[in-house]
């Protein structure tokens, strides 16, 4: 099996986010950073997947720090009660939809809760979270290089055994309870890349899925893993095809019940 490889980004598009890139700043106006637990992830080199990039150069990535679990529960409970314009009763609907945070009076009901993944959040609630603790959400090309790394590896993506315990993970029925954050940590320290939730990036709406040509008469025939497929130059890198097609087919108001984030920090 040939070493999986990540998809190419396209310069991050205008859609939608930043027509309300003014009101979003103002939601964000007087936050205050909140204590968090980061790991430092050197910086390196990544490829892309897509076949029309097989000849392009390794794309660069600075060092940064990222947030070792994602969010939970308990964190964005706290952060709506120092932000209550992100409350689900108080949140202009332009920045989320309408099962953002439909749950979330569940972790009153269940303490056991408290240290499972916060869920139904908006990009923009995730964005709003992040700047709040003096971050932001992760790139594309920072989410995949830290999930690379293994217990001793920095990259693990040659290993036909991870590609397929990680496929293994997504195979997980979606009704499944998550549980709590904390699972084994990989080289840096980082904990729950794979096999919790699925995870906010920043430019989610950049990642370049060209649909296939035969596709042009039904636009929806191969909109997600199919037109992927495709244009994948390691068709056996599954879990990156699922990861493509569920962020690349998002809005920024959108929330589900799998979708959650972490935050990173730029290195000095």
């Amino acid at each position: 099996m040939s070493t999986p490889v990540l998809p190419a980004l396209h310069k991050p598009t205008l859609r939608p986010l930043c027509r309300w890139a003014g009101v979003l700043s103002l939601a964000l106006a007087g936050a205050t950073a909140m204590a968090a637990d980061y790991a430092a992830v050197m910086g390196g080199a990544i490829m892309s997947v897509l076949a029309s990039d097989a000849d392009r150069s390794a794309t660069p990535v600075s060092p940064f720090a990222m947030r070792i679990t994602p969010v939970t529960r308990t964190e964005f409970s706290a952060f709506l009660q120092s932000h209550p314009q992100w409350q689900p009763d108080r949140v202009a609907r332009v920045f989320a939809d309408n099962t953002y945070l439909q749950d979330g009076d569940a972790l009153h009901s269940d303490p056991a809760l408290a240290q499972t993944p916060v869920t139904h959040v908006s990009w923009f609630a995730a964005q709003a979270f992040c700047e709040a603790e003096g971050g932001r959400l992760p790139t594309w090309l920072e989410w995949e290089y830290a999930a690379a790394a293994d217990a001793t590896r920095t990259d693990a993506r040659g290993d036909p055994q991870w590609l397929a315990k990680i496929l293994g993970w997504y195979a997980r029925p979606a009704s499944t309870a998550l549980p709590a954050v904390g699972g084994a940590p990989n080289v840096y320290g980082v904990r729950d890349l794979h096999g919790l939730i699925w995870e906010w990036v920043d430019d989610f709406n950049a990642l370049l899925v060209n649909p296939d040509s035969r596709s042009q008469e039904d636009a929806d025939k191969l909109k997600f893993c199919g037109a992927g497929a495709i244009d994948l130059k390691d068709r056996e890198n599954y879990a990156v095809l699922m990861r493509i097609a569920l962020l690349s087919s998002l809005d920024a108001t959108a929330s589900t019940s799998t979708l959650g984030f972490r935050c990173v920090r730029s290195s000095p």
